[in-house]
């Protein structure tokens, strides 16, 4: 061993910088734009756990999304699900964001922009109890904090809040429904509240709504008859001028809610009587549906979904539920806010612009019309045209069998030729 006690200051210096040299990464050139390599995630074998069907509660604002459904064929396309699937795939509770691997339903498909707060999803999922253990409801505080779990990877206009652990035998959250409850918000301004009520009766019990819908010939859908449960136009408390179309039925066709709302619509701007909703439903008067604009999409929610009795639980502990409250309110906040600016903008400009001349007066005959559609733009025409004067599109028969056709599926007895069926 060196004896360093006679050493002086400047060589004990030396030596200690000669003994940090000592295995330094010299020669070692380092690549300032290399990507540092990604840790590997963990895998699970699902094999060594047991699953068990569940049913989760959910809401969401769907102005952010192409609609519920996730679409396999096109996994870039924002949906509802798709981003609930992608979550559970993450945190390890199906082992792909493929709803066919984990026997998955929907209650109520959603359209693009359209909302829910009270959807309904079930699906088979990675437990950590044995299925003995599922059944007795003693262990559910040993179970996977599913709500909790999710809450963290979701976005935030999407929000679970409650779950069925024990779901009926047989339960299926399409076919185990027994109602779905619409309802479709609008601001009156000069639009007959009376004659819209009187008409949205008219649509009470089964009836034929071939003429209140959009047909897609890929489904080959052949029955339009639904039911109507209650149907009705109410006022929504804390705002004189915000009403709702307040719809419930066992199930709805596509975009048939939007339709119907749509001729309320030209009802209570007294473009059309009330019997035109009698007229349309009579498909012998009128077998084929006349041209016209569907209301917009972001007014309308699926408000509940109706089940037998299930045991509904929340949340394990009250902190999983004040983040949930936290998220609400910033997410409420955020929109408040956006709403407040645009209020005191609006204000200021009407106090600022005082125009200096006398407005224009266009003569009777070009004067135009708006549609009320339900977005607050509405549609400019230059006149109206009655329903029954419209062009009209082809039978659901006819789409059908047009589809059949450029696939080459024809129905059993059924030839293809120029015009030609059998």
């Amino acid at each position: 061993m060196t004896d360093y006690t006679s050493w002086t200051k400047e060589d004990l210096i030396k030596r200690i910088r000669e003994l940090e040299e000592v295995g330094s990464p010299k020669d070692v050139v380092r690549d300032e734009n290399a990507v540092p390599a990604k840790k590997q995630k963990k895998s699970i074998d699902f094999s060594k756990f047991s699953t068990r069907h569940v049913a989760i509660r959910f809401a969401y604002m769907g102005w952010n999304y192409s609609g519920l459904a996730v679409q396999i064929n096109d996994p870039k396309l924002a949906t509802v699900e798709g981003e609930i699937l992608k979550a559970m795939e993450q945190s390890k509770l199906i082992p792909t964001a493929d709803p066919n691997d984990c026997d998955f339903s929907r209650c109520g498909r959603t359209d693009k922009g359209v909302s829910a707060f009270r959807q309904v999803i079930s699906l088979r999922v990675r437990s950590l109890l044995t299925p003995e253990e599922q059944a007795d409801s003693e262990n559910d505080k040993r179970e996977l904090d599913y709500l909790h779990i999710l809450n963290q990877l979701l976005p935030q206009d999407i929000r679970l809040y409650e779950i069925c652990l024990r779901p009926p035998e047989g339960f299926d959250a399409r076919f185990s429904c027994t109602y779905r409850h619409y309802k479709y918000f609008f601001h009156a301004g000069d639009v007959n509240i009376e004659l819209m009520e009187e008409a949205a009766k008219m649509f009470l019990g089964e009836h034929d709504f071939r003429n209140f819908c959009k047909v897609d010939g890929s489904k080959q859908i052949s029955n339009f008859k639904r039911t109507v449960m209650s149907s009705s136009i109410l006022k929504v408390e804390g705002d004189d001028q915000l009403f709702c179309f307040d719809l419930k039925g066992t199930a709805f066709l596509w975009h048939q809610v939007r339709s119907m709302i749509a001729i309320l619509f030209l009802v209570g701007q007294e473009f059309e009587k009330p019997s035109i909703i009698t007229d349309l439903l009579d498909v012998e008067l009128t077998p084929r549906r006349p041209n016209y604009e569907m209301a917009a999409d972001i007014p309308l929610v699926l408000f509940d979904c109706g089940f037998p009795e299930m045991e509904w639980v929340s949340f394990k502990t009250q902190d999983s539920l004040v983040r949930l409250e936290s998220s609400l309110f910033t997410f409420w906040h955020e929109a408040w806010m956006k709403y407040t600016m645009i209020s005191i903008m609006s204000a200021v400009v009407d106090t600022l612009v005082k125009p200096p001349y006398a407005p224009s007066v266009k003569p009777e005959k070009e004067k135009k019309v708006v549609l009320k559609l339900g977005s607050g733009k509405g549609k400019s025409l230059t006149r109206y045209v009655p329903l029954k004067e419209r062009t009209t599109v082809d039978t659901p028969e006819v789409l059908n069998q047009r589809w059949r056709k450029r696939k080459n599926k024809p129905l059993p007895g059924e030839v293809f030729g120029d015009n030609e069926t059998k």
